[in-house]
């Protein structure tokens, strides 16, 4: 039980966003009116793609300082895992626009930014499966994934920042400003970013322990 309070964390945390996103009450902002719930899902999947890219960045410093395979293998399923928070936030996101924009995937320098740093760690993982060596595999790749987190930050936020675009934050437009985030939406938003936060670190966590088997289990073999 000690050791499992941060999962019983993640799901109460997430139980109450679920609940409070969809019957809480919100406040009718312009255009966005009840989509606002959104918010609450969409944005929260993508700070924890970024942990998660973020924990596979480490680890990748780590292999190459160490040599040590259990960190390539966190790297390469800290990766896994945010690619996974990644498709939710871009489904929930093209939901959203949908509705609100009337267009899926309209032509928008964030939603490029996002499309071009999704096909970036797709391709480090087919940079992965592409080399038979696996120490020559796991050294170019933790290469790549070095020089690829800091160019997914240029492409989701200094880039659309310089430019207008239809989200939040960009063109000189504040993001979590009181037009698209009030003290009424911010608990509930906070508490969707820890929690979600939380239930990828979960989720890394069994990805992991089933690399190690996998690998235990192909060593025997």
């Amino acid at each position: 039980m000690r050791k499992s309070w941060w999962k019983i964390l993640a799901v109460v945390l997430i139980s109450l966003v679920i609940i409070a996103g969809l019957l809480g009450p919100v406040p009718a902002l312009f255009l966005l009116h009840e989509t606002i719930r959104n918010v609450y899902f969409h944005v929260p999947m993508w700070f924890a793609m970024l942990f998660l890219y973020l924990i596979s960045v480490i680890y990748s410093i780590k292999y190459l300082n160490t040599g040590k395979q259990e960190y390539d293998f966190m790297a390469v399923e800290a990766v896994n895992t945010g690619i996974t928070f990644c498709f939710m936030g871009l489904a929930t996101g093209m939901l959203w626009a949908n509705i609100t924009w009337g267009d899926p995937w309209p032509n928008d320098p964030q939603l490029n930014g996002a499309a071009i740093a999704t096909l970036m760690y797709l391709a480090y993982l087919v940079l992965r499966n592409a080399l038979e060596e696996e120490q020559k595999r796991a050294k170019i790749s933790a290469v790549y994934n070095i020089f690829s987190f800091p160019i997914m930050v240029v492409l989701l936020y200094v880039l659309p920042k310089l430019t207008d675009s239809l989200h939040p934050g960009s063109g000189g437009n504040n993001a979590f400003s009181t037009l698209d985030m009030n003290n009424q939406l911010r608990p509930v938003f906070y508490t969707a970013v820890i929690g979600w936060i939380l239930i990828g670190t979960w989720m890394l966590s069994l990805r992991y322990r089933m690399r190690l088997i996998e690998s235990k289990q192909n060593e025997i073999n």
